[in-house]
């Protein structure tokens, strides 16, 4: 089984005239000699090297205390999350899972041998505990593939203990330049491998140029979302917090962006592309709702009176929501692993490297921009405004969830615009914004009276009292009256605002 640690270290090129005296430094009160380590690690990635492109390192490691497989993803700056699993001879599937969104069909390879004499220090305070763990690495670094080459370094590596104050290691490293040792120029010994042990001319990533027409800009926004879906797959498979709906929003951005700048990138093209986005959606989307759902039930059965909970309430609702969020889970990790999901990744990547640009495309972008993110704004308003003219009811409730979704649409298209356009579209972004939470609330409504009478049916079949859920689906009621009756002065300031896009 995998385990996750977070990692917080710095890396420092030494010239191997040994590390200075480090107590003193941040509450170190002693430096103790832990002895020498060996260390024979194999690193894998495809033959194109998609895992170094985005900074993800797997290794297969012998020796030392941690022997076995490891993922690293980065975090931020000096931040990694690294994801252990046992020695065996090959890479366990769970670890295989986490890198399926960057590899896909590709075979990985062993692609560089890394062999470490490390000489290890723990750094403890006064009371002897453990602060971080400073190594002096001997590196000999062998290129397994084409031509081979070798190189060999000496590195300083100072990591910091699980739960310690990351301000110690700017103390730490104070001292270390003091005494002459410097910043490492590579983000890792793999990386610093790869460039000094190529052979000819090193592979280049694919240049981006800076946006300068509509396209340009429209590719841009559409090369983070669909970076994003990419970097929160491993996410979204180890159940990380919030990753799941990120990760919806991302396929959500890039579907709205094919809508919403048709005029820029052929639709005939785009739109089947926008078909599978949804139904990635549509997959991560059911456990987000169930989410979005529990979380509303439990706070409002906290907000009734012990007196009014009558029967086991909460324990149905918990009971309800770990059914439906098994479910869920068990479906969403098989998406992730279908062929489907995959030949969409692999669309996405031919989409941007050729995309299908129009005429409009090619024009200074303030022009077709804006008159998008204006076409989409027209669309809400005409949405709102007849959703105002409805009698409360289902017909209501669908008019607003409608107009809900094209304020989405328009923010998206907005944020697009930003680079172009400016503070207009940032104001667009923030008045769409607020409309789709305003919407937003009166949606989950809905929703949560929807599970609220299929709660109460399964209560009353099964003897128990419904009084709570109705009490619930009363108060629920009352919020979307409540969402309605501000929705008109709400959207009045809206449309007052809009004038300067």
């Amino acid at each position: 089984m995998a385990e996750t640690k977070r990692e917080i270290e710095r890396k420092y090129e030494s010239d191997e005239s040994g590390l200075p005296d480090l107590t003193g430094a941040g509450g170190i009160a002693a430096v103790v000699d832990k002895g020498v380590a060996h260390l024979d690690a194999t690193y894998y990635d495809t033959g194109d090297e998609r895992l170094a492109a985005s900074s993800v390192t797997l290794r297969r490691r012998t020796g030392g205390s941690d022997a076995g497989w490891h993922l690293k993803f980065p975090i931020a700056p000096d931040v990694r999350d690294e994801i252990h699993a046992p020695l065996s001879d090959t890479l366990p599937d769970d670890l295989a899972a986490l890198v399926r969104s960057r590899v896909r069909d590709s075979e990985l390879l062993p692609v560089v041998r890394l062999r470490s004499a490390r000489d290890v220090r723990h750094l403890l305070d006064a009371d002897g505990r453990l602060l971080a763990e400073v190594s002096v690495d001997t590196v000999h670094a062998e290129r397994l593939t084409g031509r081979g080459g070798e190189a060999q370094w000496t590195e300083v590596e100072v990591e910091l203990a699980d739960g310690g104050d990351p301000a110690l290691l700017d103390k730490v490293e104070k001292r270390l330049r003091k005494a002459g040792v410097r910043p490492s120029a590579s983000s890792s010994k793999l990386a610093r491998a790869l460039e000094e042990t190529a052979s000819g001319k090193r592979r280049k990533s694919p240049h981006v140029r800076r946006p300068v027409t509509a396209g340009d800009h429209v590719l841009a926004y559409l090369r983070t979302q669909r970076d994003a879906i990419v970097e929160l797959d491993p996410a979204v498979r180890r159940d990380a917090e919030d990753s799941v709906h990120s990760m919806r929003v991302a396929t959500r951005r890039m579907r709205s962006t094919f809508k919403s700048f048709g005029a820029i990138l052929d639709r005939a093209v785009t739109d089947p592309v926008a078909a599978e986005l949804q139904w990635l959606a549509g997959e991560l989307g059911r456990d987000r709702d169930r989410e979005v759902l529990t979380e509303r039930l439990t706070a409002a059965v906290d907000e009734v009176p012990d007196g009014l909970v009558r029967g086991p309430v909460v324990e149905r609702l918990h009971s309800w929501s770990s059914a439906e969020h098994g479910g869920a889970r068990g479906r969403l990790l098989g998406v992730l692993d279908s062929r489907r999901y995959l030949s969409l990744l692999d669309t996405l990547d031919a989409l941007i490297a050729d995309p299908p640009l129009l005429k409009e495309a090619g024009k200074e972008p303030r022009k077709p921009i804006a008159k998008a993110v204006r076409k989409d704004f027209r669309k809400v308003s005409k949405l709102v405004d007849r959703a105002a003219e409805l009698e409360p009811g289902t017909e209501r409730d669908l008019a607003l969830h409608d107009a809900r979704k094209k304020a989405k649409r328009t923010r998206y298209a907005a944020e697009a615009a930003q680079p172009v356009l400016g503070k207009p579209a940032k104001t667009m972004v923030k008045s769409m914004k607020a409309l789709q939470n305003l919407l937003g609330e009166h949606q989950d409504s809905v929703m949560a009276r929807k599970a609220l009478r299929e709660l109460s049916a399964v209560a009353h079949a099964a003897g128990e009292s419904a009084f709570t859920y109705g009490l619930l689906h009363e108060r629920e009621e009352q919020r979307a009256l409540r969402v309605e009756a501000e929705l008109p002065g709400f959207w009045a300031g809206i449309k007052g605002g809009a004038a300067g896009l």
